[in-house]
């Protein structure tokens, strides 16, 4: 009985021995030398691709997208990012009125994205046209009127950036051909120089068009 009764306890200790063996390993120190790792060799990835302005504020990061407001409207000042959808609501980041990100993720003859996809190019178009500048519905690209994969894409094609210059020149008092080039300069091409398309960082190209613009 004694015997039985010792066995089970060094079998218990053993157990527990494993137990507080494997947390301090796989709980503490494996983690511990993973960040430090990634704190040595990408400390910008690893603490969150964090988008800094010209006085060293935190304004974000250059993996999600930010919709730029004036109350409920799109602030027509700024270069806007592509649409966002989503499942259910939220109070608390009013960037996106969203708790679960998502594609738009419809057919192609879906009678919801087909509405969509006409108000958004409608509204496109509206917004971008200027007193001397009128923008074509088959100027407005894809990305302009259908959400990304992940509904918070930071990212807008060259195409749906050029389309946005004179809209946001004239409501900035700037020239066309400036913002033109900010454009051009914030552009950045294929990864590898095959890998993906050009693209245009919104937040980067914002925080450059305040800077441009002399906004505080």
């Amino acid at each position: 009985m004694n015997n039985s009764v010792g066995n089970t306890g060094r079998v218990l200790w053993a157990g527990l021995r494993a137990l507080l063996i494997l947390t301090l390993v796989c709980g503490v120190l494996y983690p511990l030398a993973v960040t430090g790792v990634a704190q040595l060799t990408m400390p910008g990835k690893a603490n969150g691709s964090a988008i800094e302005d010209a006085s060293g504020k935190t304004v974000g990061s250059a993996l999600i997208g930010q919709t730029y407001l004036d109350g409920d409207a799109p602030d027509l000042r700024w270069f806007q990012p592509r649409p966002s959808r989503g499942l259910g609501t939220n109070s608390v980041n009013t960037r996106y009125s969203i708790i679960l990100s998502g594609a738009t993720n419809r057919s192609g003859d879906n009678e919801d994205l087909i509405r969509w996809v006409k108000d958004a190019k409608a509204a496109v178009v509206e917004d971008n046209s200027t007193a001397g500048h009128t923008v074509k519905p088959s100027d407005v690209p894809a990305d302009a009127v259908t959400s990304s994969g992940s509904g918070l894409d930071p990212h807008i094609s060259p195409e749906y950036a050029r389309l946005q210059v004179h809209r946001v020149a004239e409501r900035n008092g700037l020239d066309a051909a400036t913002v033109g080039k900010l454009v051009a300069d914030h552009t950045e091409g294929r990864i590898l120089g095959f890998i993906g398309e050009p693209r245009v960082n919104v937040l980067e190209l914002n925080i450059a068009l305040r800077e441009l613009a002399g906004r505080q």
